[in-house]
């Protein structure tokens, strides 16, 4: 990329993951960002949760998007669960249905959606959970962006003509083949602020990450994810955006991220085209 072609990026973290007594998050950390991803019910988040999220988003002007998972609240979405391809478009349609309910409600609607957790993980390298989802956000809407990591998820809905959103990770460890870490394994989550801001301005500017094997892995991004359960999520997005914004980056929802970089030619395989 040319130094003077300004970079757009959207910042998302996942949010509305409260649910009846318990509470996770900190609402300030919808300030730094340009998009959330909001839990839909099922690995957590309830209705109440969901509206209030919603609300708070569109007086913050962020954009929605939905962030369905596995019907697995114990687990938090993060257990494989067996299910058929038209499960995971039932299941997936219900929650993403839901979300909207609650987007119309505030005059806004769904943005973008994201599968959350072990499905999201899935949908990487199986093609029956990924064609359940792309299915689903079909059903919605064809133009909904489908925000994912690269694999058979991304690859399906380019052939498909969906828009595809690359997301990098901020706070998660890479291997040296792109995959993600697994959360059992040393490394997996990434602690240190100082390390998340820098890893975050690498992962954009350079689109680059190092892996945990030490290898320089190629990541051509869209929006840049922040996980919101963290005690310290809020001041660390705070200062991801400061960091970026002060490295000449755009910060804006990823529909603006897409027409933005299509306009200017940009080859980040992002826009549901062959590239």
């Amino acid at each position: 990329m040319e130094d003077d072609v300004t970079i757009s990026i959207d910042l998302v973290a996942d949010v509305g993951e409260s649910y009846g007594a318990y509470r996770l998050g900190d609402d300030s950390l919808l300030d730094s960002l340009s998009s959330a991803n909001v839990a839909c019910g099922f690995h957590a988040g309830d209705p109440v949760e969901m509206d209030r999220i919603v609300g708070l988003c569109v007086d913050r002007g962020v954009a929605v998007g939905a962030h369905p998972g596995f019907r697995d609240v114990v687990g938090f979405g993060r257990r494989r669960i067996q299910l058929s391809r038209a499960e995971v478009r039932a299941e997936t349609l219900y929650q993403i249905g839901a979300l909207s309910a609650f987007t119309r409600r505030h005059g806004t609607d769904v943005q973008h959606v994201t599968p959350h957790g072990a499905l999201g993980n899935l949908c990487v390298e199986d093609e029956l959970y990924a064609a359940g989802v792309l299915d689903a956000v079909i059903d919605v809407d064809p133009s909904l962006p489908v925000v994912t990591q690269e694999g058979v998820l991304a690859e399906l809905a380019r052939s498909a003509g969906v828009p595809v959103a690359i997301t990098a990770m901020a706070d998660r460890g890479y291997r040296a083949d792109g995959s993600l870490v697994p959360r059992s394994e040393p490394g997996a989550v990434i602690h240190d602020r100082a390390a998340l801001v820098e890893r975050a301005v690498r992962m954009v500017r350079q689109r680059s990450v190092t892996s945990v094997e030490g290898t320089e892995v190629a990541l051509d991004c869209a929006t840049v994810l922040l996980h919101g359960d963290g005690d310290d999520a809020a001041p660390v997005a705070a200062a991801i955006r400061s960091a970026l914004l002060a490295g000449g980056v755009e910060i804006a929802p990823i529909r603006e991220v897409l027409a933005r970089s299509a306009a200017a030619g940009d080859d980040r395989p992002i826009d549901g085209r062959d590239s």
